[in-house]
């Protein structure tokens, strides 16, 4: 399962010049700000835009080579496209959107028991009878992700499908979205500048600005840089990490993780001992201390050694904490955004040993597919 793209197109005065590749399933984050070109990008994989040059394909199946005049219509590539607002049908039903791409689709329809589970899987079937009028947004967005599976694709393409909704509705359909990264092996190419989406359901990610690709790898690594503009000095930057559930709290309280040899605490998880969650811990909920903390409400102290100090902005500098053993942990790290004042006043240096101190209610964990 892969996507290559290696295009190059104008836009007015933008100069998109943007090549990449996905060579597994699950979520690829296409990041960067308003304006980089991460629409454009989509739009010609999925045909309704035809780049000046360059090669796009699909598992291996070239769609577009401009050279060779190759230029599949939409409607060949087997692309599913969910945009940023659910464009379903107003005069059909739930049922009659859901269906509409899969009674068009000849050369590989889902079976009924297939549609069935998707179905269920977005929690849409007691919809089926409504008009799209009668929806709230989260359900219209999971009508219109339905439709967009029920069509069998090879890829998936979100245009940034939460912008258009409240945080409750957020979440709602980030659950699903979890589900589907999951549970079905599809590529997924996700545009957003939301570094929350990112950490909580990608799995890799390239970072796109000025129509330019600046650089793509797992998103455990790509959050932890300071060398990406786009990132840096973003308030909710951070890292992700794998950890384990070691247990929970006898009133369910908290739940208790292991992570490079550490233990976290974190709001309660309802996942059993052993599964395997996600966590965002962004730079700006991380203190730093010289002395060991005692008396204090946060109940994550972590042994950590100063990695590195990079200044991310005028006055505030972003400093890398690892975790664990640097052998058996390398990589693993968290990172902290203090200001140089505090830096100087603590007298921080590479390589020494210092607390790394973090509100148990600011540690996101989110379920994953991923074995930690």
């Amino acid at each position: 399962m892969s996507l290559a793209v290696d295009i190059r197109h104008r836009v007015d005065r933008l100069v998109l010049d943007a090549a990449f590749d996905i060579r597994a399933p699950g979520i690829t984050a296409l990041f960067g700000p308003s304006g980089s070109g991460k629409t454009t990008i989509i739009n010609a994989i999925a045909g309704l835009l035809r780049p000046d040059r360059g090669r796009i394909a699909i598992n291996g199946r070239t769609v577009f080579d401009r050279d060779r005049r190759i230029d599949l219509a939409p409607s060949k590539r087997r692309v599913g496209y969910v945009f940023q607002d659910a464009r379903l049908f107003p005069h059909l039903t739930v049922k009659a959107n859901l269906f509409y791409g899969h009674k068009r689709n000849h050369n590989s329809p889902l079976s009924p028991s297939a549609c069935a589970g998707i179905i269920e899987m977005l929690g849409i079937g007691a919809l089926l009878s409504h008009r799209p009028n009668l929806l709230s947004g989260g359900e219209k967005q999971r009508v219109a992700l339905g439709r967009t599976l029920l069509a069998n694709p090879e890829i998936l393409l979100f245009d940034e499908p939460l912008s258009a909704l409240d945080r409750a509705r957020k979440n709602e359909i980030m659950l699903y979205l979890e589900g589907l990264r999951d549970a079905r092996r599809l590529p997924i190419l996700y545009v957003t500048h939301a570094i929350d989406e990112v950490a909580r359901l990608a799995d890799r990610m390239v970072v796109i600005e000025a129509g330019r690709t600046l650089a793509g790898g797992s998103v455990f690594d790509m959050l932890g840089r300071t060398d990406l503009k786009p990132l840096a000095g973003q308030f909710d930057t951070g890292t992700v990490l794998l950890a384990e559930v070691a247990g929970h709290h006898p009133e369910g309280q908290v739940s208790f993780l292991e992570c490079a040899g550490q233990r976290l605490v974190a709001p309660h998880l309802d996942k059993n001992s052993g599964s395997p969650v996600r966590l965002h811990i962004r730079a700006r909920d991380v203190m730093i201390a010289r002395d060991t903390p005692t008396n204090i409400s946060a109940n994550n102290i972590l042994t950590v050694k100063v990695a590195d100090i990079v200044e991310n902005k005028s006055g505030v500098l972003d400093v890398t904490l690892a975790l664990g053993d640097a052998t058996r942990d390398k990589g693993r790290a968290i990172h902290a955004l203090i200001t140089a004042y505090s830096a100087t006043r603590l007298g921080l240096a590479i390589g020494q040993n210092v607390y790394a101190i973090i509100k148990s209610v600011t540690v996101d964990g989110y379920p994953t597919g991923l074995v930690c």
